[in-house]
């Protein structure tokens, strides 16, 4: 029982990671595309939002939390 619950946790973690780092390729192109008037804006606005993702990112365990409300799965206990 356990593994098929650690199983289940370590999927939902991976797609949550995988959303995250969506919406993160997602800003860049937006501000790419949209906001960014020349090269160097462009370059600007590519690296910043990959370094400021990476700088604020997700504690674990907010993202536990976040898992728990959205999927009701919980991290199973160290302990064996």
């Amino acid at each position: 029982m356990k593994n098929i619950q650690n199983g289940k946790y370590q999927s939902y973690l991976k797609r949550a990671w995988a959303i995250y780092a969506l919406i993160t390729v997602v800003l860049i192109v937006v501000l790419v595309l949209f906001v960014a008037g020349d090269n160097e804006e462009r370059f600007f606005f590519t690296i910043m939002p990959a370094a400021a993702a990476y700088v604020f990112r997700p504690t674990e365990r907010y993202m536990n939390k976040l898992i728990f409300k959205f999927t009701g799965v919980s991290k199973p206990s160290e302990n064996d």
